[in-house]
C-alpha cells in the first residue's frame, strides 16, 4: 500500500489520469491525498469529480477556495468569474449527486505524522486545535440548511486574525479563509490575502506561514497546495505540492513512504 500527495487539479484531466498511470495506482490497495482545488480554470473539471467519485475511499481530500466557490455558485450566492470553467458540472444531469459528494469533503485532515489542508494554519493553531475548528465548519457546509444560512457571509477578509473569541459567521470566515487562501500572514498570526506573487516579493511586515517561528503546527508534516508560484517545496514538517499544471507548470505526486517525486509535464 502506498499514499500519494497530490497538488491543485484545477479541472486538468488529462494531466491528473496521466499521473495516476505514472504512479500505477491502484484504488484497491492505494490511497490519494488531495490538496484540494479539484475544479476550476482547468477544461474537464466534471470528468476530475466523476474519477474521485468512483475512486471512493481510495480518495481523501481537503477542501480548496475554488471547491467552496463552486458550491457558492451552485447555490446561488455567487456569481461566476471569467475564467471560470463550472458549467459542466452545473449542467450536468448528476449535478446534485456531485456538489453532494463535494460539500461532505473535509477542510483538513491528519493522519500520524501527517496534516493535510488546502492552504495553511495560523501560527498558534496546533494539529489538534485545527482539527476541531475544521470540524466546526465541516458540520456547517455537510448541511443544506445551515450552510445556505452561513453562504452569504462566507466571503470576506474580516476578520483577518484569530482570537478564541469569535463566534459564529466571523469565526467560521477566518476558519475558512486560513485553510483555504492563506499565504502569508505576521509573526502575530495576521493574515494578507492580496498577495499572491513569488516569495522574494512578500510585503515588509508578513513571511509566509510555515516559517513563523515556533508555530504550533509544528508537530506535523503538512501537506498543502494553493500557493503555485512557490512551486514544490519539501522540508521536514512541510510539503507544497501546487506546481502550476493550470498554469503550463507540473502535476505532482508525492509518496509518503519514501517521500519520492513524480510529475507530469502540463502543456
Amino acid at each position: 500500500m502506498s499514499t500519494y500527495a497530490i497538488g491543485d487539479l484545477q479541472g486538468c484531466h488529462q494531466h491528473f489520469q496521466q499521473l495516476l498511470e505514472m504512479i500505477g495506482f491502484n484504488p484497491s490497495r492505494d490511497k490519494l491525498w488531495l490538496v484540494g482545488d479539484v475544479v476550476n480554470r482547468g477544461p474537464n473539471s466534471l470528468a476530475v469529480l466523476h474519477t474521485l467519485m468512483q475512486l471512493g475511499d481510495a480518495v481523501i481530500m481537503v477542501l480548496g477556495n475554488h471547491d467552496l466557490h463552486l458550491l457558492m455558485v451552485a447555490a446561488g450566492v455567487a456569481t461566476e468569474q471569467p475564467r471560470d470553467t463550472l458549467k459542466s458540472i452545473l449542467q450536468a444531469p448528476d449535478r446534485e449527486k456531485l456538489l453532494n459528494w463535494l460539500q461532505h469533503q473535509r477542510l483538513f485532515y491528519h493522519e500520524d505524522e501527517y496534516a493535510l489542508v488546502h492552504a495553511g494554519l495560523l501560527p498558534g493553531w496546533s494539529i489538534d486545535q485545527a482539527e476541531y475548528l475544521a470540524q466546526e465548519v465541516e458540520v456547517i457546509l455537510c448541511n443544506d440548511q445551515s450552510f445556505q444560512e452561513f453562504a452569504p457571509s462566507m466571503y470576506g477578509n474580516d476578520p483577518d486574525h484569530w482570537q478564541d473569541s469569535l463566534q459564529g459567521e466571523h469565526r467560521w470566515r477566518v476558519i475558512i479563509n486560513a485553510m483555504t487562501r492563506l499565504r502569508v500572514c505576521t509573526r502575530e498570526g495576521k493574515m494578507n490575502f492580496a498577495f499572491k506573487a513569488n516569495p522574494a516579493d512578500i510585503p515588509a511586515g508578513y513571511v509566509p506561514w510555515f516559517n513563523v517561528p515556533n508555530r504550533a503546527s509544528k508537530t506535523h508534516t503538512i501537506l498543502f497546495g494553493h500557493w503555485s508560484a512557490l512551486g514544490l517545496r519539501m522540508e521536514r514538517n512541510l510539503i507544497a505540492l501546487d506546481t502550476g499544471c493550470l498554469w503550463g507548470g507540473s502535476l505532482t505526486a508525492v509518496r509518503l513512504e519514501d517521500r519520492r517525486v513524480f510529475q507530469v509535464p502540463c502543456v
